[in-house]
């Protein structure tokens, strides 16, 4: 239940900080003030989606005992955003050269705790 809890608290706030930033390149000013107006509004959230993260993989470590494992789920979860964002605010569709991209990741992670 704990591995839940993390990855639902994962999710939550990596979207919070992806959409942040996706947000920002498309709407916001790249000029130096407005770019720093805006991020400065936004400290507060950035907290709250730090905390989320922050634990997130405390407790999916904690019900894994594995870091590695449990900073793999997050980066699992964070490529996804990605690739949401970019459809969300770029218009991004993905192409069988994204899926082709996420298989690799995937094939390189089972390589990577394969048993030998």
């Amino acid at each position: 239940m704990l591995l839940l809890y993390g990855m639902g608290l994962l999710l939550a706030g990596l979207l919070i900080i992806n959409s942040i930033f996706s947000y920002q390149s498309k709407h916001i000013d790249p000029a130096l003030w407005p770019t720093l107006w805006y991020q400065l509004k936004l400290v507060p959230l950035f907290f709250v989606a730090n905390v989320m993260v922050g634990y997130g993989v405390k407790l999916s470590y904690k019900s894994t005992n594995n870091l590695t494992f449990s900073l793999s789920i997050a980066k699992g979860i964070e490529i996804f955003i990605c690739v949401l964002m970019g459809y969300i605010f770029l218009k991004e569709i993905p192409t069988w050269r994204t899926y082709t991209g996420l298989a690799v990741v995937v094939a390189g992670y089972i390589i990577m705790k394969w048993k030998a």
